[in-house]
């Protein structure tokens, strides 16, 4: 019944579209044809695993995510694919589509079936359940993912690494509320049209196109968030009185894309050579002119590093690196710098 109301709601969608991607020889454009899954040989099952061991392609810079479960196994006998926890203490369910075909083949529309999930997460009241039925099994079965911590048992590991997130990240409230991420390299109109109907009636869920593009003997993958779709209001400027044009300086702070590493660097708020340490850790890597750290393991991103100190899934990379000459966070540094910045634009006006 509640199916049918959300099918039969008419929401405006924008036709999915794939980007074009180009590569440059001898200053010319040639353009990368894009490819399907199945054309790579690819399964579902070989998204999923992708996903899980790199599920920071779904987050931004801002989040932190810890995978807890793979294929967990419901009441009813359903499977759902990824089983996750943030920053906030929500669970996160990511549910994943190879293409189009994979959904409309389905008897039970695609966010139907994620929301049945949703649901039944809703009933997990504390972590030590979370261990017990979801995390302790998940550990164990990549339990060789886990060696640097072989002397205990699977239900000691997820245990520790959980706890150990939710101190760090602050978590003072456990699964008030559940996420949704719905995954595949294309939805049908009608999954988009619930997905909208549902993110207007305030349901977290979201969907993200995964397109791969063959380059040779490689391949690449553009994942791009296409639900919620971005307010327009995001990319405004308003007018002062004086006449000039003026970004509106807390709206950028609190919704759009905060500035990344570059601009830090750009801003001279840290330099290339810094050390960065890991918050609450003794890891320390040297900052990179493009933004990388080069720490004992090599060259890589902050990220990558931050992934590897910790052992989580995904890291708040602003808010756990911290700039050893000031004792700051790069996610304070960043904060101090916009606020200031928004002081003299606002005493300018």
């Amino acid at each position: 019944m509640i199916q049918e109301e959300f099918r039969k709601t008419r929401i405006a969608i924008k036709p999915m579209e794939v980007d074009d991607v180009y590569i440059i020889k001898n200053k010319q454009p040639s353009k990368i044809e894009t490819t399907t899954f199945a054309d790579l040989h690819m399964k579902e099952s070989d998204i999923e695993e992708i996903l899980r061991q790199n599920v920071d392609m779904l987050c931004d810079d801002e989040e932190s995510m810890l995978i807890i479960g793979q294929q967990v196994k419901n009441e009813s006998n359903g499977r759902s694919d990824l089983t996750a926890i943030d920053n906030e203490g929500d669970i996160v369910l990511i549910e994943i589509k190879r293409d189009k075909a994979d959904i409309v083949g389905r008897k039970e529309a695609f966010e139907f079936q994620a929301i049945r999930y949703a649901a039944g997460y809703a009933t997990i009241r504390s972590t030590d359940e979370l261990i017990q039925n979801i995390f302790a099994p998940y550990v164990e079965k990549h339990i060789e993912e886990f060696r640097q911590q072989t002397a205990l048992n699977s239900s000691e590991i997820a245990k520790r690494l959980l706890s150990d997130f939710v101190e760090l990240n602050n978590i003072t409230a456990f699964n008030t509320r559940q996420r949704i991420i719905l995954v595949a390299s294309e939805f049908d109109d009608q999954t988009l049209s619930a997905v909208a109907w549902l993110n207007s009636n305030q349901v977290d869920i979201s969907c993200y196109q995964i397109c791969a593009y063959k380059l040779n003997d490689d391949v690449l993958l553009d994942i791009k968030k296409i639900l919620p779709v971005v307010d327009c209001e995001d990319f405004y400027v308003n007018v002062t009185k004086k006449g000039s044009l003026q970004k509106d300086r807390k709206k950028d702070i609190s919704r759009r894309s905060l500035p990344k590493i570059d601009s830090l660097i750009e801003w001279k708020l840290v330099e290339p050579g810094d050390i960065i340490t890991a918050k609450g850790r003794i890891d320390e890597a040297v900052l990179q002119e493009n933004g990388q750290v080069k720490a004992k393991e090599g060259i890589m991103s902050i990220q990558q590093w931050l992934k590897r100190v910790f052992g989580w899934s995904s890291v708040e990379t602003y808010a756990f690196s911290v700039d050893k000459k000031s004792g700051k966070t790069l996610s304070e540094l960043r904060q101090e710098y916009m606020e200031k910045v928004d002081a003299i634009n606002t005493a300018a006006e």
